[in-house]
């Protein structure tokens, strides 16, 4: 009878060591917030929404234009000049004092630039844009990319931005349309797959993985062509929306920040290929940029509107080939 008792206390004393030795406190709890909200919280936190990273909060533009001549030895002096473009290119023509960095590894010039601003070089100002919004997201909150890159810097280097223009495919195209914007949609947030649960490192990697992939691109004519098969967004005021006219169906999302949850009419479905496009290809890649580190599949247009319709008549800037936006005829480095 007393072997029994024991036994049965033995069974009654299991569940409490089993609830015991579960519970460890609230320490112990599971963090569930979604990655993306740890992000979102941390951007708005640290002054790295959209419209930051466009101008920064030193009222920085991400563009800087070539200098006039008489100009050029304070611009030189100004800058650490990181040049993305080829080896090959950099050889032959290169800006005087400028580094030759891969794309790839544009993240680690930050430290190495002192207290100078970056000023990224490419071909057309695309690229560069792509990698000055990423730097910026790193927390080199002046880099600034050069506008045109290095087409506007000497007319023997424009080939890259007026090989891409005078097709005028949008004039009299089907898909070129001068109707409202359709309505935007609300979605969800982008699910982003990570096991940390600091923004601060979510940020960072997943600039890294952007950085990783490279420029995401599309051309203005499979857009044009095939517009069902992205979600389009056009990166326009609402009068140059009208003014211009658009591609077939373009949403307009603005200001497209997370302050305002603007951000959530874009899809977010992995799936969906997102094109972004705005007048130059230039915005367009910093907000691409910035939306692939957001999770969202995002690409940019390869030379915006210009690409597509640069005899528009709607132009008042941003047009190349009409002063100011034509190659100047500044100088290479001799060494």
């Amino acid at each position: 009878m007393k072997k029994l008792s024991l036994i049965l206390i033995g069974l009654l004393l299991i569940p409490t060591l089993f609830l015991t030795s579960c519970d460890k406190g609230d320490d112990s709890a599971v963090n569930t917030t979604p990655a993306f909200t740890l992000l979102k919280d941390h951007m708005l936190a640290n002054n790295l929404d959209l419209d930051k990273i466009l101008t920064s909060p030193d009222g920085v533009s991400f563009v800087a234009g070539a200098p006039a001549e008489a100009d050029l030895p304070a611009f030189l002096a100004k800058y650490y000049i990181v040049d993305i473009r080829s080896a090959a290119d950099f050889a032959s023509k290169r800006i005087s004092g400028s580094k030759n960095v891969a794309f790839a590894n544009i993240l680690a010039e930050g430290a190495l630039a002192g207290s100078k601003p970056i000023l990224v070089v490419c071909y057309t100002g695309q690229t560069a844009c792509y990698a000055t919004a990423l730097l910026r997201m790193s927390g080199y909150r002046n880099t600034q990319a050069l506008k045109w890159g290095m087409s506007g810097w000497n007319s023997t280097t424009a080939s890259a931005w007026n090989g891409k223009i005078g097709a005028e495919e949008a004039k009299g195209h089907a898909n070129w349309s001068y109707d409202s914007a359709p309505t935007n949609s609300v979605y969800s947030n982008p699910v982003i797959s990570t096991l940390s649960t600091d923004g601060a490192a979510i940020l960072k990697s997943r600039i890294e993985a952007v950085v990783a992939e490279g420029f995401k691109t599309v051309t203005g004519t499979e857009v044009l062509n095939t517009p069902t098969n992205y979600f389009v967004h056009n990166y326009f005021s609402a009068a140059d929306y009208a003014a211009f006219g658009h591609i077939k169906n373009a949403y307009r999302i603005q200001p497209l920040i997370l302050a305002d949850n603007s951000y959530l009419g874009l899809d977010p479905n992995p799936n969906t290929k997102i094109v972004n496009y705005c007048y130059t290809g230039q915005t367009s890649a910093i907000v691409t940029a910035y939306l692939r580190v957001m999770g969202y599949n995002a690409h940019s247009m390869l030379f915006g509107i210009n690409g597509l319709y640069n005899t528009n008549t709607a132009w008042t800037s941003n047009k190349w080939g009409v002063a100011p936006n034509v190659p100047k005829n500044l100088p290479f480095a001799t060494n």
